[in-house]
């Protein structure tokens, strides 16, 4: 480092090099020395003294059956250090502001609890009349969109009957939560209106870590009144794909 708390903007080939290998890795699989030489433009020589190299820093390792080589377990180590750091607060922030741009109801950010969904964070909607959101308020697993992705994505056991009812159109069958839990899991979100509270439709959608499972789930809630059949259908397509962007930047490959 410079310093200015800069890096350098001088190179070393060296490492280049490592890199253009670590490159060809990830994108070939197991390679021989001379692949590895064409796809990085070096000459077989200096590929063998780079893969030797990162060999004994565990970088690559030998497949000692092939004599290929592939990236080593030590690049597993690397990526969870990097992925550890990552607050799906954090990284969601922007995106739930953007579903609030492009739709004007409230986004919300909320993690799998052990009985029921958990908001950790939300974004107002841009309109005079807004549904209550607040931080640590629980999303019923039976009764809202965020809890019934709990239950389709994140492993957990159905709540026991008798199911409470907090609207009209809670589900209070317990059969009935199964097969609603079954379709959210098919389609991939979920929607609930005035299922938690009268006048309120929402419509959630997961999001994944980098090993696939449920890290974190967003969700768009307004009054019935205004966000209905017409406007979820237009917004559902956002929320999806700002979800799965989310999951994305958290190293979910999809």
């Amino acid at each position: 480092m410079s310093r200015t708390s800069q890096p350098s903007t001088r190179r070393i080939g060296a490492a280049e090099r490592a890199i253009a290998v670590l490159d060809a890795l990830a994108e070939g699989g197991e390679l021989g020395t001379n692949e590895i030489a064409r796809r990085t433009g070096m000459t077989p020589s200096t590929a063998s003294r780079q893969l030797g190299t990162l060999v004994a820093a565990g970088l690559a390792e030998r497949v000692a059956a092939t004599g290929r080589y592939r990236l080593g377990i030590r690049v597993v180590h690397l990526a969870n250090a990097l992925l550890a750091r990552l607050d799906a607060r954090a990284v969601a922030r922007p995106h739930l502001e953007e579903l609030v741009r492009r739709t004007g109801e409230t986004a919300t950010l909320s993690v799998p609890g052990e009985q029921d969904a958990v908001t950790v964070d939300y974004v107002p909607g841009a309109h005079h009349v807004q549904p209550v959101s607040h931080l640590g308020r629980p999303s019923i697993a039976h009764a809202t969109s965020a809890g019934k992705v709990m239950l389709a994505f994140a492993g957990r056991p159905l709540p026991e009957s008798p199911l409470r009812r907090y609207a009209s159109r809670t589900i209070t069958d317990r059969r009935k939560l199964a097969a609603e839990v079954e379709r959210v899991r098919a389609q991939g979100w979920a929607q609930a209106v005035e299922e938690r509270e009268p006048g309120l439709s929402a419509i959630a959608a997961p999001v994944r870590s980098s090993r696939g499972e449920l890290v974190a789930i967003a969700a768009l809630q307004g009054p019935t009144s205004r966000f209905d059949e017409r406007s979820i259908a237009a917004a559902l397509p956002v929320l999806l794909a700002e979800a799965e962007a989310i999951s994305r930047e958290l190293g979910w490959l999809g």
